[in-house]
């Protein structure tokens, strides 16, 4: 089974670069599209984003050409959910849509950003608290997780190039990459890029907004069950061509049933 996640800055301007295009030769099972910047019934009454063969959902951002989450599916799924339910709302800072299938849920989930102020950096940790009681609690569940990210948090130096000048960055500070080792050590969840290719010098995303241009930092990824480790095949992100300044990450699975 193949899975493909993209933050597309944009899911018209994306679309006018060939990304679905190239998503219809794919033959993925799952694709995830992060940051659509639409609302959703636009994007539903528009054909050339849609995928023949495919049931989509969406979930648009609060505000205007903002945010906004896809899953576009060759099986219907048994339920779909918006967001992860914070009674204080933090979760609507981000965009979460989840796809429940008979043992698996697909996730495509985009988390806020922060500019360079305590307030905006207080929401968005605010943001991954309540998502890591979430995840805490449904690692409890008889079924397994796909959560298709552009989390915008790199976890590793390995992930950011010149790693040393951006201790101090949003994206690398030290409270963002210790909830990443608590979600891949205590709370039970993988890397499922890392688990498929454990190649140096593998960025997602480039903050210049020109691909491949300026630093690279690895901010997208497929955060999986751990359940699900010994099924991943093969991973790699695609960078022959540019459909926005995140590449795409596709992943593997040894999963036929979902």
């Amino acid at each position: 089974m193949r899975v493909i996640s993209v933050s597309v800055d944009g899911i018209y301007p994306a679309a006018q670069r060939g990304l679905f295009d190239w998503l219809a030769d794919q033959d993925a099972e799952i694709i995830c599209l992060q940051d659509l910047r639409a609302r959703a019934y636009e994007v539903e009454d528009t054909p050339e984003l849609q995928l023949n063969g495919y049931f989509s959902y969406f979930f648009d951002g609060i505000e205007e050409n903002s945010n906004g989450v896809a899953i576009y599916t060759k099986q219907a799924p048994k339920a779909v959910m918006f967001g992860f339910g914070l009674p204080s709302g933090e979760d609507m800072n981000g965009r979460y849509l989840q796809a429940d299938f008979e043992h698996l849920s697909i996730v495509s989930m985009l988390a806020p950003t922060a500019v360079a102020n305590e307030t905006s950096q207080q929401a968005k940790m605010d943001f991954f608290g309540g998502l890591q009681n979430h995840l805490q609690k449904i690692s409890h569940k008889r079924r397994d997780y796909i959560f298709c990210s552009n989390l915008h948090i790199a976890h590793k130096s390995r992930d950011v190039e010149q790693a040393e000048s951006k201790n101090d960055t949003s994206g690398f500070l030290a409270q963002e990459r210790q909830w990443l080792d608590q979600l891949y050590g205590e709370i039970n969840y993988a890397d499922a890029f890392r688990l498929g290719n454990d190649d140096d010098d593998e960025f997602s995303w480039w903050p210049s907004g020109q691909f491949g241009e300026g630093d690279g930092w690895r901010t997208d990824t497929q955060i999986i069950s751990n359940s699900l480790s010994n099924l991943v095949e093969y991973a790699v992100l695609y960078t022959a061509k540019a459909f926005s300044s995140h590449a795409p990450v596709i992943v593997d699975y040894d999963i036929h049933d979902l």
